[in-house]
């Protein structure tokens, strides 16, 4: 494993940085946009009832990321919800590093794909400040969850947080890495 690079961070370093200081014109390789993390997150509102699906949720976001994910706890109460404060809500995990690029990869090559009548993914989900969310509606998709073991089919969300100034340069990054956005026209 000593001296390995995952594929998607090679790219990055001999392909996309070249092409993105050119197409840019930075000055510096350090203006360069870089992913900085990648955020997996799982709402499980229903964990107030049943304590079962918020450990399916866990096991789930492991087996996906490779890393144990962190319980998220309510910050205020809702009787509406019958939530109370501290009770759990969700689960995310926080990739960075080699873990991060493994992960993007993928969920590009081999998730995406998966994704039964998928054309593509909105280029519309930027924040203004570079960052770029994308909703995932079955975890089934990503191969290592087996579909005979979960018990209710539910999304996740997924944030690719970039270095980026805008959201041009962030999604000029994503494409790089072999995001396939699809242009959605207001309709």
């Amino acid at each position: 494993m000593d001296g390995y690079v995952p594929r998607l961070k090679g790219k990055y370093q001999e392909e996309i940085v070249p092409e993105l200081m050119k197409q840019f014109e930075y000055a510096n390789i350090m203006q360069v946009p870089r992913l900085l993390k990648i955020s997996v997150n799982k709402g499980v509102g229903e964990a107030a009832i049943n304590k079962k699906i918020m450990d399916d949720a866990v096991e789930e976001i492991r087996v996906i990321t490779g890393q144990q994910p962190m319980i998220r706890k309510a910050r205020k109460a809702v009787s509406n919800f019958k939530l109370r404060q501290g009770m759990p809500v969700g689960a995310s995990a926080t990739l960075r590093g080699e873990k991060m690029y493994e992960f993007l990869d993928r969920l590009i090559t081999l998730a995406l794909p998966r994704v039964r009548d998928f054309r593509g993914i909105p280029d519309r989900s930027f924040d203004g400040r570079g960052n770029y969310s994308l909703g995932i509606k079955e975890q089934i998709v990503f191969p290592e969850i087996n579909v005979d073991s979960v018990g209710n089919i539910s999304g996740l969300d997924v944030t690719f947080v970039t270095s980026a100034n805008t959201d041009e340069e962030a999604m000029a990054l994503l494409k790089a890495f072999g995001m396939p956005f699809v242009r959605r026209d207001a309709a």
